[in-house]
C-alpha cells in the first residue's frame, strides 16, 4: 500500500499538468479568500451574501448571464492564446491589444463595407492581426529591439489609426451618426454575423451567444498540437529556451521569432473578429481612446493557465465568469469593478505560481523520500 502511495506521489510530482493545475487552483482559492477580505473591508455585513455569493452564483442562476460569460470568454481565449503562444517561444506579446484592434477593424470593414460572409471577415481579422504582430517580431529579429517596447508603441498607433479610419470625420461608411458607433451588423450586415446554430435558445434568447466559443476552443486545440506535437512547434520553443543553442542546431531563429509574433497577432485578431461578428458590441471610435481591456486580460488568462493552450480555455472561462458576476453586484453595497479587484488578486498570486509548484513537488516527493528512508532503516 505504501509503495502504491509512493509511486502515485512520484507520478503526480513529475506531471507538469497536475502541478500546474494544482498551483492555479491554489492561486484562485487564495485570491477568492482575499477578495472576501476586500469585500468585508468595504461592507462587512454583506461581504458573503451580497458579495462573493452573487459573483459565484450569478452565472448558474441565470441562463442569460451564462450566455454572456460564453460570449465574452471566446475572445478572451484567443488573446490568452496569443500571449501564451509568445510566452512559450520566449517572447512577451504585450501588443495583443493593438493586434486585437486591427482585427476588429478588418472584421468590421469586410462586414459593413464589403458585405462579406462571416468566415471571410474572420479571415481578414486574422490577417490584419498577423501583420500587426509581425512588425514587432521583425524589429526583434533583425534589430534586436525589445518586443515589449515596439508592441506598446504599435498598440497606440493601431488604436488611433483605426479610430480615425472608422470615424472618418463622421462620414465613414462604417460610422453610424445615430448611435456614434459602427453600424450594427444586425441591421447593416446580417450575413456577416457568426451563426448561433440554435445556441441562443439555451441562454435566454441572447443573440450574442454563437459558435464563437467552439471556434476559440478549436484554435486552442490547434495551438496545443502545433506546440507539442510538431517539429515546427519544437523549433519555436527551442528558440525560446535558448536562442544560441537553437541557432547552433541549425534552427533559423530570426524566422521563428517573426513567425511566433505573426501567429500571436493572428490569434489576437481572430479574438476581435469573434467578439464583434457575434454582435456582442459595436466599436465606438470616438470613445475608444483606451486600448481594449481584453488584450491585457489575455495576459491574465495566459498567466493563470501557465501558458498552456488547454488551460487557457478554463482560465478564460473563469475570468469571464468572475467579471460577469461582478457586474451583478448590488450597487447599493459595491461597485462592479470589485470583480476586477478580485481577478487582479488572483493574477497577482500567479506571480507566485513557480513557488506554489515547487512546494507542491516538494510535498509529494518529500513523502516519497520519507517512505524510502523508512524502508532502508527497517532493512
Amino acid at each position: 500500500m505504501d509503495n502504491k502511495k509512493t509511486s502515485l506521489g512520484g507520478r503526480l510530482a513529475s506531471s507538469e499538468a497536475f502541478v500546474s493545475v494544482a498551483a492555479s487552483l491554489i492561486c484562485i482559492v487564495i485570491g477568492l479568500l482575499l477578495g472576501v477580505v476586500v469585500l468585508a473591508i468595504i461592507d462587512a455585513e454583506h461581504a458573503i451574501g451580497d458579495g462573493l455569493l452573487v459573483i459565484l452564483q450569478s452565472g448558474i442562476k441565470s441562463p442569460r448571464n451564462m450566455g454572456t460569460v460564453l460570449a465574452n470568454a471566446a475572445p478572451l481565449i484567443m488573446t490568452g492564446l496569443s500571449v501564451g503562444f509568445a510566452f512559450k517561444t520566449g517572447l512577451f506579446n504585450i501588443g495583443a491589444a493593438g493586434q486585437y484592434t486591427l482585427g476588429a477593424f478588418g472584421a468590421l470593414y469586410c462586414a459593413i463595407v464589403l458585405q462579406l460572409p462571416w468566415y471571410l471577415c474572420l479571415l481578414a481579422a486574422m490577417v490584419l492581426g498577423a501583420i500587426w504582430g509581425a512588425i514587432p517580431g521583425f524589429f526583434k529579429a533583425y534589430m534586436n529591439i525589445n518586443e515589449v517596447i515596439t508592441s506598446i508603441m504599435f498598440n497606440w498607433i493601431g488604436l488611433y489609426m483605426v479610430n480615425d479610419i472608422m470615424y472618418g470625420k463622421g462620414q465613414s461608411p462604417m460610422y453610424d451618426l445615430a448611435t456614434t458607433k459602427t453600424y450594427s451588423l444586425r441591421k447593416a450586415a446580417q450575413g456577416a454575423m457568426i451563426p448561433s446554430c440554435g445556441m441562443s435558445d439555451y441562454f435566454g434568447k441572447l443573440q450574442s451567444v454563437t459558435i464563437a466559443i467552439f471556434i476559440a476552443i478549436l484554435f486552442a486545440l490547434i495551438v496545443y498540437v502545433v506546440l507539442n506535437k510538431t517539429t515546427f512547434g519544437y523549433e519555436l520553443k527551442a528558440c525560446g529556451f535558448n536562442k544560441n543553442a537553437a541557432q547552433y542546431a541549425g534552427i533559423n531563429d530570426k524566422r521563428n521569432i517573426i513567425l511566433s509574433m505573426t501567429i500571436a497577432g493572428a490569434l489576437a485578431g481572430v479574438g476581435a473578429g469573434l467578439y464583434y461578428l457575434s454582435t456582442v458590441a459595436e466599436w465606438n471610435p470616438q470613445v475608444s481612446t483606451a486600448l481594449p481591456a481584453i488584450g491585457f486580460n489575455g495576459i491574465s488568462a495566459a498567466l493563470l493557465a501557465c501558458s498552456n493552450p488547454i488551460g487557457t480555455i478554463f482560465s478564460s472561462l473563469f475570468i469571464s465568469y468572475i467579471t460577469v458576476g461582478g457586474t451583478k453586484l448590488s450597487t447599493q453595497y459595491y461597485t462592479k469593478e470589485i470583480a476586477d479587484v478580485i481577478t487582479a488578486l488572483i493574477i497577482y498570486l500567479c506571480a507566485f505560481s513557480m513557488l506554489f509548484r515547487s512546494k507542491i513537488r516538494a510535498l509529494l516527493t518529500g513523502k516519497t523520500r520519507r517512505t524510502g528512508l523508512g524502508k532502508g532503516g527497517n532493512d
